[in-house]
This record gives structure tokens, sequence and C-alpha cells, in this order.
């Protein structure tokens, strides 16, 4: 049997995303710039697109929208776009330290050319008290960056509140919504966000493919120069299949999004309390309720992540370690670790993220395959150990 539980890396395409994008791969191939009747077919399909993925968000205008080749590119527009608008004038960025790489490293490169930048501190459950944007603001902040579903743990964060205090403030605020957007209803016009950053793999679209939305008025340079596509704010031609296909797919989440919602949160803690009632020593990572439906981060104390994640695979399950191989060594997850968590705990988790594709089954052969194996390494590990009291 195969399972895949890995919907937070990336999803699988959806056939009707795929049909969407197909005619544009062949008869449909202008380019959206041009004035002939290739080009003016091409462009009302960009216009459509653009018109779709303003209405799954909320927006009151398409010409908000942004398409990018990434949802990493929309973080660094964001970031780079708006803090570049006057270089001239020292600037002061807040940041969550749970954010995705996108953001992190981004505003480590920004600081590095004299931006100053605040990280603000999560609780051990992932949650980021607002309150702590608001005395983190200074005079000469020009941008809080937060986002609203943690990749790894899941874990929801007040974008709402954080937004009224950075209008109260005078201050853009921009969330990276990559993980929650199509998962979780959102609205960028009721909750007053000024810029926010989705992608399209990980909603059942194509890879190549992301979008910022740009709040009216939003001063921004552009990280690419060259033509006048997306206004003026990012030059080249215009992926026009992958921005149908991310059209497409974003316009499909909206539909019974909250049935599947409860159908996907209920496959995972079926899977949560099956582990905990099986095995012991697991712990769940992250704020039990305010987290998105399909994603579970779980701590099996004595069992290495990474051998765990290994042998899943050889029995069909897909899953992900809560630390990334680099360069041969293990890095601990950032985001465990800014909540606190041992490094023995960090290196012992494991996300699980569900999706469409995930059925009652599935779940039930990771509750008969994934603790027999945990016994197994953490008696391997038992044996090393004794093994090593004795060479003492």
């Amino acid at each position: 049997m195969h399972v895949y539980l890995d919907h937070n890396a990336t999803t699988p395409l959806h056939p009707d995303v795929l049909a969407a994008m197909t005619p544009f791969f062949s008869e449909r191939f202008g380019n959206p710039n041009s004035t002939h009747t290739w080009g003016r077919e091409a462009r009302q399909a960009l216009d459509a697109a653009r018109e779709t993925v303003a209405h799954a968000l909320g927006a009151q205008d398409r010409d908000c929208i942004l398409f990018t080749g990434s949802g990493s590119e929309a973080d660094n527009l964001a970031l780079q776009g708006l803090l570049g608008t006057d270089p001239d004038r020292p600037k002061h960025c807040i940041v969550s330290a749970v954010e995705h790489h996108a953001v992190l490293r981004t505003v480590d490169h920004l600081e590095r050319r004299g931006c100053a930048v605040t990280r603000l501190a999560v609780d051990q459950q992932g949650l980021l008290d607002p309150d702590d944007v608001r005395r983190a603001i200074r005079p000469d902040t020009a941008l809080v960056s937060i986002m609203h579903s943690n990749n790894e743990t899941g874990v929801l964060l007040p974008i709402p509140e954080i937004a009224r205090i950075c209008r109260e403030r005078g201050v853009p605020l921009h969330t990276d919504a990559i993980q929650s957007f199509g998962k979780v209803p959102l609205d960028v016009t009721a909750w007053g966000v000024d810029l926010l950053s989705i992608s399209g793999h990980k909603l059942y679209g194509p890879k190549g493919v992301g979008a910022l939305y740009i709040r009216p008025g939003t001063k921004m340079v552009p990280l690419i120069h060259g033509g006048s596509q997306e206004r003026s704010r990012r030059a080249g031609t215009e992926n026009v299949a992958n921005i149908v296909g991310l059209a497409r797919a974003a316009e499909l989440t909206q539909i019974g999004m909250e049935a599947e919602g409860r159908r996907l949160g209920s496959l995972r803690d079926g899977l949560e309390q099956g582990l905990t009632a099986t095995m012991s020593g697991v712990l769940r990572n992250g704020h039990p309720e305010m987290r998105l439906p399909h994603v579970s981060n779980l701590a099996f104390s004595g069992v290495e992540a990474e051998s765990l994640i290994l042998t899943l695979d050889l029995h069909g399950i897909a899953a992900s370690a809560g630390a990334a191989c680099s360069s041969g060594s293990v890095q601990l997850s950032h985001v465990l670790v800014a909540m606190g968590l041992s490094p023995d705990r960090v290196r012992s988790s494991v996300r699980f993220s569900l999706g469409r594709g995930t059925t009652t089954e599935a779940i039930d052969y990771v509750l008969e395959t994934l603790p027999p194996i945990a016994a197994r390494i953490r008696r391997a590990r038992d044996v090393r150990v004794a093994d090593s009291g004795k060479r003492v």
C-alpha cells in the first residue's frame, strides 16, 4: 500500500487543473503581451485567472494580484519590494522566529544591507502573542511579516489581530499564507493585510507558480527588471499555463473546503489518538486546536526521525522529518527549536500532512505499520547505548 502524508511539501496535480492547463501548452500558446488574436486569447486567460485568485482571497480588485514563479519569490518580493522603496532611509522589519526560510533568509540578507530586524519568539505551542508585535513596533518600522500558518506544525497565528495592530500604528503587514490558502478560509479585505503570499503546488496546482496580493496604494519596487508585465512590478513573459493552473486549483479548493477540513481533521485526530494509544512516548508539537486540520507534528521519544522516515518509506509511507539533512549533517528544525523543545525531542519529530487522497484505510495502515518500526528503532538504540556502556 502507498500512503502519501507529505502534502505540506507538495500536492499531486488535480486532474481538472491539468485539463485547464493543457491547451496553453499547445494551441493556445500566445504571448499575453501580443496584440494579435493569439496574444489576446492568452491575455483573456491571464485576466480571468487573476480574477479567480482575487476572488478566492477576498480581494476587491483583480489588479491586486501579482503572479510570481513561486511562493518563495512572492515572499522575497513582499519584503525586498516594499523595503526597497526608499533605500536611503533606515528601516526596521519585524518577523517571527518560526517563519519559512524564504522570509528568514530574506531578512538576513536585508539585515546585512543595513535593515534592522526584530525576530519575535513564540511559546512552546508555537503561538505568537500579538502584543509582542505591538511592543516591537518602532517609529522606523517599515514592515511586519508574520506567517498565517506554520509549515512544520500547522499552527495558525492570529493574523487579523496582528493586522489590526499594524493598521493602528500605520505599518504594512505581510503574511505568508502558502500553507493555509485552500485549506482554511482567507479574506485579505476583512483581515486588513497589505501583502499576502500563496503558491500553486501546495493546493493541487502546478509547481513553479505563486502569487502575491498587494493592497492598492502599497508602494513596491520590482526584483526583476525588464518589460512592463504585471503592471511593471515583475518583468518577464507570464507563465500562462501555470497561472491558469493556479487559478483553477484555487477555485477547486473553495468548493467544500469546510467539509474537507472536517474530514481531514477527523483522520488526523484518529492518527494521533491511535498512535498515542498503542505507543509510549508520543508527544504532539504545536497547539492542539489552533492549527490546520490536516497537519500533525509528533515526537516519538527515543526514535530518530530520520531512521523512522526512511523505514516508513520502505513500507510505502511518505512523511517528513522534523530535521533536515544538509551536507551530511543533521540540522535541527528552527521552528521546533524556537518553540523551546529539547534537541532530543526535535530530532525525534515527524510531520504528517494529510490531503485529498488520504483515506481511513491509509491511516489504519500507518497505525499498523509505524508502531513496530518505532519499537525496532528504540531497541536498536538501547543496544547501542548498552554496548557503549560496556566499552566504557
